[in-house]
């Protein structure tokens, strides 16, 4: 006798929750690349929980939303990808964590906050723009954001 409608609507939903989970833990990335004993790793850490939704970054294992390979165009909720685009000083990188990035349309304020988002700008501003931190001050930059910034 075949299982009622109901029992098949029940196990369809819990396979598509499954799913769903499985994806979603995979959602930020392969891994970081940042050393646990590193100062940036608690930043690296906390950028692939709450921001590889959206931007990539390599160091942190953070895939984003936009398809790999895309170069232009795309959702307007693909963030920037950090692995290319350099944000350079550490401020620049707070003020788009505390107001909703530079434009605010999008990107929640606050999504970090406190030391949570010292350690987010600080890591972001030594490994965006390339798979190494850089050794320069990020203080001491004048051009800011990086080229392809907004």
């Amino acid at each position: 006798m075949p299982a009622p409608r109901t029992a098949r609507r029940f196990f369809a939903l819990g396979v598509g929750v499954a799913a769903l989970a499985a994806a979603g833990c995979s959602a930020g990335g392969d891994k970081i690349d940042v050393a646990k004993q590193s100062p940036d790793f608690r930043g690296a850490e906390l950028f692939n929980q709450r921001c590889s939704g959206c931007h990539t970054l390599d160091a942190a294992g953070a895939q984003g939303s936009k398809p790999q390979g895309q170069i232009s165009g795309g959702e307007r909720t693909n963030g920037p990808n950090f692995s290319i685009r350099s944000e350079k000083k550490k401020e620049d990188v707070l003020y788009a964590i505390r107001n909703g990035g530079f434009s605010g349309a999008i990107m929640p304020a606050n999504i970090v906050v406190g030391p949570d988002a010292d350690a987010v700008a600080s890591f972001v501003s030594k490994y965006a723009g390339g798979s190494e931190p850089r050794t320069d001050d990020p203080g001491n930059s004048d051009t800011g954001r990086g080229s392809t910034g907004n």
